[in-house]
Order: structure tokens, then C-alpha cells, then sequence
């Protein structure tokens, strides 16, 4: 598997080209989204790692540009900011995932093979489908594949959980999670529980609705 590393700072570039070989992954690294954009064009790569502030071109812009070259690889940003608001200016640039710094190199091997292993599915797919099951965004900032991801987990458990416990079973970051469970909201698939604890506030749990 190849794996494009797009940062700024060498040291995390060395850090994470280390973790991925170490995974058996072969790695290309660069300094800028500018530089990676040159990189992705030239050898393409199975999943993309992205960092948020970078110089010339920052962590959104580039992924809006490498969306524009690929609509199905895996874009996973590297971020310390947890923000929702932010995550949610990367999902509907077309980022995947996110994985957060500091970075642990369990918790990314497992994300990039989870990812890795979605997309492959989708690839390997009968080619008669109907263009309307390919993994397209199903609307901006949400991903038919991933969303089919946290609806499978959902429905074939059929009870409460947190977004939390989500993010923690299903293998992808927070606030992916949070954006996802959102639009399964909306679109009336889920419905909200709220659970009373003794200490604290309230807290909202997410149940499929039974078909």
C-alpha cells in the first residue's frame, strides 16, 4: 500500500513515514500542498495523510485540490484542533477522517487500514452498478461509503449509544462521527434518546429506527 504524506514539518514527516513502513506501507512525503498535489498526480497514492496549517496552500485547500484530482481516495487530516466547526470545513472539502495530534501509531495504523479497507470494497464492487452505488458524496461533506459504515454498525445493533461509543466501534475520529450521525438525523434514520445520569447532564444517545 503507498501512502502520501503532505507536512510542513519534517519531524512529523519522519515520525509518520517511520509508523507506516513500519506497517509494511511504502511512503512519498511533501513539505506543502502544492508540492503533494505534484506528488499525487505523478503516483498517485491508496490513502493520503494531510496536515491542517501548512504555508502557500493550508490543510483544507489542499484537500478540496486533491478531491478535484480523485473523488474516492482516503484524505485523512492531522489535526490538534478538535473543533467541530472545523472538522466540519473538512469534511465538505472532501476529507475522509481525521486523526489527531499528538499522533499514536496504533491508533493511525488501524485508521489508515480501516479506510484503506472501505475503499477496497468499494473498488472491488460489481462493475454493472448503477452509477448511484458508487462512493460518491451522497451531499457535500458526507461520503456514501463512510456513511454506510456507521449505518451498518447502527442498524445491526439496534440500540443507544454515544457519539463517543460510535467513534470508539466503528473506528473513525469524533467528529467525523458527529457530522455523520447529523445527517442520519436529518434524513429521519436515527432518532435522539436522551439518557438522564445521576451526576452531570443529560446526555444524548443515537438508536437506528426500527424499520
Amino acid at each position: 500500500m503507498n501512502i502520501l504524506v503532505i507536512d510542513d514539518d519534517t519531524s512529523i514527516q519522519y515520525m509518520l513515514s517511520e509508523i507506516c513502513e513500519f506497517a509494511g506501507w511504502n511512503v512519498d512525503t511533501a513539505n506543502n500542498g502544492k508540492e503533494g498535489l505534484n506528488v499525487f498526480a505523478e503516483k498517485g497514492a491508496d490513502v493520503v495523510l494531510v496536515d491542517y496549517h501548512m504555508p502557500e496552500m493550508d490543510g483544507i485547500k489542499t484537500v478540496g485540490e486533491l478531491r478535484k484530482l480523485n473523488a474516492d481516495v482516503p484524505i485523512l487530516v492531522l489535526t490538534v484542533d478538535e473543533r467541530q466547526e472545523i472538522a466540519d470545513r473538512f469534511l465538505e472539502a472532501g476529507a475522509t477522517d481525521f486523526a489527531l495530534k499528538p499522533v499514536k501509531a496504533p491508533d493511525l495504523i488501524s485508521r489508515i487500514q480501516l479506510h484503506a479497507r472501505l475503499a477496497k470494497l468499494t473498488q472491488s464492487a460489481p462493475q454493472q452498478k448503477s452509477s448511484e452505488e458508487k462512493d460518491v458524496f451522497v451531499t457535500k461533506g458526507i461520503s456514501k461509503r463512510t456513511l454506510r459504515h456507521v449505518s451498518d454498525f447502527l442498524h445491526s445493533n439496534r440500540e443507544p449509544f454515544s457519539v463517543d461509543t460510535i467513534s470508539k466501534e466503528v473506528g473513525l475520529a469524533y467528529p467525523t462521527v458527529y457530522r455523520y450521525i447529523m445527517h442520519l438525523l436529518d434524513e429521519g434514520k436515527v432518532e435522539t434518546i436522551v439518557s438522564y445520569q445521576k451526576i452531570g447532564r443529560p446526555k444524548n444517545l443515537y438508536q437506528w429506527i426500527v424499520d
